[in-house]
């Protein structure tokens, strides 16, 4: 019991006419009929229109949300690559500050930085100063730097003085002239 295969049924030819195709519909009858039809190749312009406008609604929501998600996007891309380049800024400054200290190790170094900063000289040399007519060092000047001096008075006594003058009432101040009476001439009698 071998079975034929099912052939698929044929279509009709899209050669005939608007009209028979009208005619072959089930339920158009003999395509006479008294009730005036809308055929299919009429406008249907109330459901177009509806349609097109939810289709239209639907891709400016999905436009409006990929591109809010688009631009977060693209902002936090440039933030990580300006915060890549930060690190590699600080790890550049840590590379030139672990030079520097390992240059404070060297002896070498100490006594040149001393020579030049404070004029420093080793015993048995001679240190040389140009002065010039008005008394003053002419050049570089090394200077150190002045030693902080004991506070006047603790901060605890600073905090409670502003308290205090807080507290006062506050001064009057001059009264200021009138501008429209200063720029303004006066009338002369006379």
């Amino acid at each position: 019991m071998a079975q034929s295969p099912k052939r698929p049924a044929k279509r009709p030819s899209s050669r005939g006419s608007s009209s028979s195709r009208q005619r072959n519909r089930p339920g158009n009858g003999s395509g006479r009929s008294g009730s005036a039809k809308v055929s299919a190749s009429g406008p249907r312009t109330g459901t177009f229109t509806t349609r097109a406008a939810i289709l239209l609604s639907i891709v400016l929501l999905l436009f409006a949300s990929y591109t809010s998600s688009l631009h977060a996007w693209w902002q936090q891309r440039g933030e990580i690559q300006s915060k890549h380049a930060e690190i590699a800024m600080r790890k550049d400054a840590i590379d030139t500050l672990k030079e520097d200290r390992a240059r404070w190790g060297d002896s070498a170094f100490v006594e040149q930085q001393a020579r030049e900063r404070f004029g420093w000289v080793l015993p048995g040399e001679v240190g040389y100063r140009v002065i010039g007519a008005d008394g003053k060092i002419q050049g570089d000047v090394p200077t150190l730097d002045e030693p902080a001096g004991p506070r006047a008075k603790p901060w605890h006594d600073s905090l409670w003085g502003s308290v205090v003058e807080a507290g006062k009432a506050p001064k009057k101040k001059a009264q200021q002239p009138d501008p429209d009476a200063v720029i303004k001439p006066k009338k002369s009698s006379g």
